[in-house]
């Protein structure tokens, strides 16, 4: 099943399901409203929204619209909860390396997460807006899991059934602020703007084998004006899958239904995959020439982020945003 959000000029926008091949799509108001008011109740609309989807796939629902990528928002506009891990620990290595620090002991054995902005997110085709090009602007290609309520201390085992949805996002970075904001030793805010998202959520059992219930076993393209940046695949180098992240997260607190659990920057160890950041890629020009030669995003520069099936079908559509002025 795919869903996601129409823009309707409020904050939530409306919930519609999507066609498995993202061409049409139908408004179900008579069994949730928005995408947050379907998880809240999530055991009792399921069934609902499956049957709408069935119906839709077969083309017998004769208020089906053509879906248009353009006029949707995140699938979620706003949650309640976004917690982005790093659960790739060869990109914060890289990374790390950028800002000259060291890579505590902990982090190989403890997931690195923390808790960014969830009050804007942003729709698929959104722009995003750079006041100033010297502070580094970035993309980050990352998978996400969208949870039910999932109760405080919850074990890594039960933690897989309480994942109903999956994305891919684009976790928008401001690189040049972040070490100033890190030394201060409370975390991201300002070097963190809007996360971007696909245009759809998916039910694990629209990902096949690809999903065994902990982490998502395909690459995840990244291009910026064209050109190819990396294809990683999800399910590789991956220290800390999604049941252990939400684990980690409930330690001291329940997580409520809709928190979103991202997995940070997809990377692999094995280079030729290419990279899911521009950070990584200077990162590894630093290493091999001594100087960093990839500029970070500038006005006018465009994204696309994407992941497809093994029959080459696109899952989730395509984030594509272009950078631009205030």
């Amino acid at each position: 099943m795919k869903l996601t959000s129409l823009k309707d000029g409020g904050r939530d926008g409306t919930l519609i399901v999507v066609s498995r091949d993202l061409s049409t799509a139908v408004q179900v108001a008579n069994i949730a409203g928005t995408m947050q008011a379907a998880l809240d109740a999530w055991s009792e609309v399921e069934a609902g929204l499956r049957s709408t989807y069935d119906m839709l796939n077969d083309g017998r629902l004769e208020d089906a619209f053509a879906l248009d990528p353009a006029a949707l928002a995140a699938p979620l506009p706003r949650a309640y909860q976004w917690c982005d891990g790093s659960a790739y620990l060869s990109h914060a290595e890289l990374v790390r390396k950028a800002r000259g620090a060291e890579m505590p002991e902990s982090l190989y054995v403890d997931p690195l997460m923390y808790q960014g902005g969830s009050d804007t997110m942003q729709g698929p085709r959104d722009d995003i807006v750079l006041a100033d090009p010297d502070w580094g602007l970035d993309l980050e290609a990352e998978i996400a899991v969208i949870t039910d309520d999932v109760p405080l201390g919850t074990s890594v085992d039960q933690a897989v059934d309480h994942i109903k949805l999956i994305t891919i996002l684009n976790d928008v970075s401001l690189r040049l602020l972040m070490p100033a904001e890190l030394a201060k030793g409370f975390g991201f805010f300002q070097s963190k703007p809007s996360t971007a998202f696909a245009p759809v959520f998916v039910t694990p059992d629209e990902l096949g084998s690809a999903w065994n219930g902990r982490r998502l076993a395909l690459p995840i393209m990244s291009h910026v004006n064209g050109e190819l940046l990396g294809a990683p695949n999800a399910g590789d180098d991956l220290d800390f899958d999604f049941a252990t992240l939400i684990a980690h997260a409930t330690k001291t607190r329940s997580l409520g239904p809709g928190t979103i659990v991202g997995s940070g920057t997809v990377s692999n160890r094995n280079r030729l995959a290419g990279s899911s950041c521009l950070q990584e890629r200077r990162m590894i020009e630093k290493i091999e020439t001594g100087e960093f030669k990839t500029p970070f995003l500038q006005y006018g520069d465009t994204v696309r982020i994407e992941m497809f099936d093994p029959q080459g079908r696109t899952i989730f559509g395509a984030i594509e945003q272009k950078v631009v002025r205030p």
